[in-house]
């Protein structure tokens, strides 16, 4: 009966998850389909920073979920979002809510989960592992050894402390396995840490025993070696995407698009890079330039928090220009005469104080005083902040003036000139001569798709920034 009642203070208090089916009928459905999804031109999925699904490694976004969505995406027409989610104890209540598309984070399908969510045909398949630390000298000791001081089943770990997540699949396994055991293995369970957050503590003593999906744990054990992960828990499980209940073709395309792609030569090389070319895949993640393990984004991150406080930025936005500026490449010149990290024209550079264009600090500096000044214009007419960046983002790659004939342009044909959707229509209508002809058009003609590209670009390498690095 105790254990009961715990067990019932422990449900009402948990904030996400699978919560019983009465409480989720209650709630309207959110409904977003195929359809839905090509008109946006977004397509968002849900998924986990970590080494497998997402991360950011020399200012790129990478992973092998990430990889393929990617693909995926490009496939619908469509851009791709990502959301990282921070607790994945309640992915799936942000999915049900219409936060997101598809949950993209090695989830495994289950039983539970599938009352709740429908899953794509398998992108992988893998088995649950336990993943406990070698002894104290292990690297010097016979294997048979070795042996005899590890657990070997899920029944050797009674009177045993086991950590894992209560939404993960890992869970239900011990569960059910405790039943026949008297309940005598501790099921410890951990909020808003991942499966390779408890691994990590697994290998540095902090805990004795936590349980992982074996593609996680392999990779894993080329960062901790000292960390056995031989001692199988499970059969094989399908490890899938997932949609609401209530998108049936986005649920169809994503499945008709996998049948094709996994068979490709273009999924196999995805799939080595990640999960068979470990030796190369442990530099990216143990890199100082790696939101996993360095947690940098450059070799300029210093400059860029000092800098951004001139202008009231996030300096994860200046690291995102300078990503599409020259990629952190200090030496980085462009047929146009425009150099160094920011890309500032010697002129420009030289007016905002440089007196090295190649010199990092300089160059960072002048192109910071340049965006002060062009924020400068933008600032009395464009109030919301965010439509403020697009402006001030197309504007230094452009120029000011090009972003005004659009403006223009916009109030002649009776539309909204401080909105970035209608300005960023009017630059590329700039591409065209009765347009870059007109009468109220300044400047001439510009290759306005540039500029477009430009802020989403930025705007994107500044998402999965904010998304890796958080509030660093």
């Amino acid at each position: 009966m105790i254990r009961f009642l715990i067990f019932l203070i422990a449900f009402s208090l948990a904030g996400c998850g699978l919560k019983n089916k009465k409480a989720r009928v209650e709630q309207a459905p959110f409904c977003r389909d195929l359809d839905e999804i090509i008109a946006s031109g977004k397509l968002v999925a849900l998924t986990d920073v970590s080494s497998t699904s997402y991360f950011v490694y020399q200012g790129a976004a990478v992973g092998f979920e990430y990889d393929l969505l990617k693909r995926f995406a490009k496939e619908l027409g469509v851009q791709l979002e990502i959301k990282a989610v921070e607790d994945l104890d309640c992915i799936v209540d942000m999915l049900e809510q219409g936060e997101g598309d598809l949950i993209a984070a090695n989830y495994t399908v289950t039983p539970e989960r599938q009352e709740l969510i429908n899953f794509s045909q398998p992108i992988l398949q893998t088995h649950q592992v336990l993943v406990q630390r070698l002894p104290t000298g292990w690297y010097s000791m016979p294997k048979a050894s070795i042996d005899t001081m590890l657990v070997k089943s899920i029944e050797n770990l009674v009177g045993k402390t086991v950590y894992v997540r209560y939404e993960s699949s890992y869970y239900p396994l011990l569960a059910e396995a405790n039943i026949p055991l008297n309940h005598q293995i501790n099921i410890e369970t951990v909020s808003k840490l991942t499966t390779e957050q408890l691994i990590e503590q697994v290998a540095k003593g902090e805990i004795e025993y936590t349980v992982a999906d074996e593609n996680i744990a392999r990779l894993n054990k080329a960062y901790f070696p000292n960390i056995d992960i031989n001692t199988k828990l499970s059969e094989e499980q399908d490890v899938a995407w997932a949609a609401r209940q209530s998108s049936h073709e986005l649920l169809d395309s994503l499945n008709t698009w996998l049948t094709e792609f996994k068979a490709s030569k273009s999924f196999a090389m995805i799939h080595m890079k990640y999960f068979q070319a470990r030796t190369q895949h442990k530099k990216r993640v143990m890199s100082k330039f790696s939101s996993l393990k360095g947690g940098g984004i450059s070799a300029y991150d210093d400059i860029l928090r000092r800098e951004s406080k001139r202008i009231g930025w996030d300096w994860k936005l200046l690291a995102a220009m300078i990503k599409k500026e020259s990629n952190f490449n200090p030496n980085a010149q462009a047929a146009s005469g425009a150099s160094g990290l920011m890309q500032l024209i010697p002129n420009t550079a030289a007016h905002f104080g440089a007196d090295s264009v190649l010199d990092p600090e300089q160059n960072i500096q002048a192109g910071v005083s340049y965006i002060a000044a062009v924020m400068e214009h933008w600032e009395e007419s464009i109030a919301d902040s965010a439509m403020r960046i697009r402006f001030v983002l197309a504007s230094y790659n452009v120029g000011l003036g090009h972003v005004q004939d659009a403006q223009r342009l916009a109030i002649k044909y009776g539309q909204d000139a401080n909105q970035w959707p209608i300005i960023a229509h009017y630059l590329e209508m700039l591409m065209q001569p009765e347009f870059y002809n007109d009468e109220v058009v300044k400047y001439g003609y510009c290759r306005g798709t540039d500029p477009v590209h430009y802020v989403l670009a930025v705007e994107t390498y500044w998402t999965h920034y904010r998304n890796t690095f958080g509030g660093t």
